[in-house]
């Protein structure tokens, strides 16, 4: 096995690992036996406990479909079809990284590397957002008096882990109920307009497809 699949498979079996067990109660050992290596090599390859949850946070924050999204974004003319792709592409990473961003917020109580790790993806989420924002004032489409610095908190409100966690974990929603009432309700707020159906609501659910139609 090669080093690069020797530590594919410790990540994977941490992955695993802390879903099911909780981050607290899995140690180094546990991820080598899972992952069928010895102990020193998990430390050689992926690190101690924590650095291996940050590679994890790390890859997961930089998901294809974070640029795929502000892609098309950066193309696209139409505010509320703008607000559809990016909601869009926040389902689809949240959805996909639901199991870890639970781990990651339990991880971040117990220890200052996870916190800032924690942080960090924040920063790294919000800034995305940012790029939004920032899109949505270039085409004059933000409600009267909002700045692109405070569309940002408005979306980061309304899009952050939190909100879909609340929605989906709590409340039971469908992902799919969660993404169209988000949409609904950051269009409402950011372009001060009623809630409309965007052109291309259902292109590419699920599969990173993010057309936008002007």
């Amino acid at each position: 096995m090669s080093a690069a699949d020797a530590r594919s498979a410790v990540l994977a079996a941490a992955t695993r690992l802390f879903v099911h067990r909780g981050y607290r109660n899995v140690t180094v050992g546990d991820i080598a036996r899972e992952a069928g290596t010895a102990l020193p090599a998990v430390y050689a390859g992926a690190g101690g406990k924590a650095a291996i949850l940050t590679t994890l946070i790390d890859e997961g924050s930089h998901d294809p479909i974070v640029e795929w999204t502000l892609d098309a974004v950066r193309a696209c003319g139409d505010p509320g079809e703008v607000i559809t792709l990016l909601v869009h592409g926040i389902r689809v990473d949240n959805e996909r990284y639901e199991d870890l961003v639970r781990v990651m917020i339990t991880a971040a109580a117990l220890e200052d590397t996870a916190r800032q790790t924690l942080d960090r993806s924040d920063q790294y989420y919000r800034q995305s957002l940012g790029v939004v924002a920032t899109r949505l004032a270039d085409l004059t489409a933000l409600r009267p008096g909002l700045t692109a610095e405070r569309a940002t908190d408005i979306l980061w409100f309304y899009l952050g882990h939190h909100s879909w966690r609340l929605c989906v974990s709590d409340q039971g929603w469908s992902w799919e109920e969660a993404e169209r009432w988000l949409a609904e309700q950051v269009r409402a707020a950011v372009l001060g307009t009623a809630p409309r159906r965007a052109k291309g609501t259902a292109a590419g659910a699920g599969s990173g497809t993010l057309p936008c139609r002007t």
